[in-house]
């Protein structure tokens, strides 16, 4: 048999995450009975007994996820906590464990690790979840973190990507955007200090956005609303990747389309401001940012009145027949194609 000498190679930034994952995973099949979910949503789904339990794992490389330029280590503790979290809640569960496994280049020495576990010690402490576990070893490429969350919840009550209906209502918790913009910020004076290190910037008019970005927290308050307001969501997706990213996701599960309103998009005076100074667009920063960890839902128009003036969540849009397709209704009341431009890791190396 002849060898090809010219193998194939296809870039994995041409797939995308999602569309590199459905290609590497679709020839794993679910053989245990206690496989609810398997891959394609924000954590698996095992039963065993009366509860379910759901387990996330996400993974953040020095460079492509964060810079330790600006990125303060015990802030990067909480974050890789919290962005893990943020996927257990977005099934409607409750987290109770986490494993963390890093790996370190001999650049860092042992204080480094101090801080950076003293802020997972602390986001461990606030969402109340236990560290039960982990690896350790070396890199040859700086610091790599994983995180694995486990959670539970009753059975009929985790919520899926794939249960939004015709005439639902979308939903989102919280505002979107600023954790983009906060990373703006932050890009810009790195770029300064490069040019004149004695220089410090003055960050005060920035403080929320830029907490967003290096400090967020996960919406395990909404899921104690949720059941307090006896509403359970027909689908639900944490917004990790952007607003239009997400929008599609629960779209083409559920087998719906969408009318998304741009003037109901809920924005916080500080990114419109910087947007503005930085002559950005702020919707299509909401749409494709990313990094909010907010919670984005559909309920049934049965459950509006239920939270209907709750300052914590918008409705953003409803749900329509598939065949309506996936559309921004602007201020001017033109219908535009919703397409995913939400932050791609694979496109960020290249």
């Amino acid at each position: 048999m002849i060898e090809d000498k010219n193998p194939k190679r296809t870039p994995l930034g041409e797939l995308g995450e999602f569309k590199l994952i459905e290609h590497l995973t679709q020839h794993f099949k679910v053989t245990q009975k206690s496989t609810i979910k398997s891959i394609g949503d924000d954590a698996a789904v095992l039963n065993f007994g009366k509860k379910q339990i759901v387990v996330s794992t996400d993974l953040l490389v020095e460079g492509v996820h964060f810079d330790l330029s600006y990125a303060p280590l015990k802030h990067l503790g909480y974050k890789a906590i919290v962005v893990n979290l943020s996927d257990i809640y977005a099934m409607n569960a409750m987290a109770t464990q986490v494993t963390v496994s890093i790996a370190v280049s001999n650049r860092f020495p042992l204080e480094a690790l101090e801080e950076l576990y003293a802020g997972i010690t602390t986001a461990s402490k606030y969402y109340n979840v236990d560290v039960v576990g982990g690896d350790t070893t070396s890199s040859t490429s700086g610091l790599i973190i994983s995180v694995t969350a486990i959670g539970e919840v009753e059975k009929g009550n985790e919520v899926l990507r794939s249960g939004a209906k015709p005439n639902d209502l979308l939903v989102l918790s919280g505002d979107i955007g600023a954790a983009f913009m906060g990373l703006q910020v932050l890009e810009r004076e790195k770029e300064v200090f490069k040019v004149n290190p004695n220089s410090q910037p003055d960050l005060s008019m920035y403080t929320y956005i830029i907490e967003r970005q290096l400090k967020p927290e996960a919406r395990k308050d909404m899921i104690e609303l949720l059941k307090e307001l006896e509403v359970k969501p027909t689908s639900m997706i944490d917004i990790s990747d952007g607003l239009s990213s997400e929008v599609i996701h629960l779209c083409k599960q559920s087998n719906v389309g969408v009318d998304l309103y741009e003037d109901k998009i809920p924005l916080d005076p500080q990114v419109i401001s910087t947007c503005e100074e930085f002559n950005i667009d702020s919707t299509t920063i909401a749409l494709s940012g990313g990094e909010d960890y907010e919670l984005l839902m559909t309920i049934s128009q049965e459950d509006f009145p239920k939270i209907k003036g709750n300052p914590n969540l918008t409705v953003i849009g409803y749900m329509t027949e598939q065949d309506r397709g996936m559309h921004l209704v602007t201020r001017a009341d033109e219908k535009i194609e919703i397409i995913a431009k939400g932050w791609n890791a694979l496109k960020h190396q290249e």
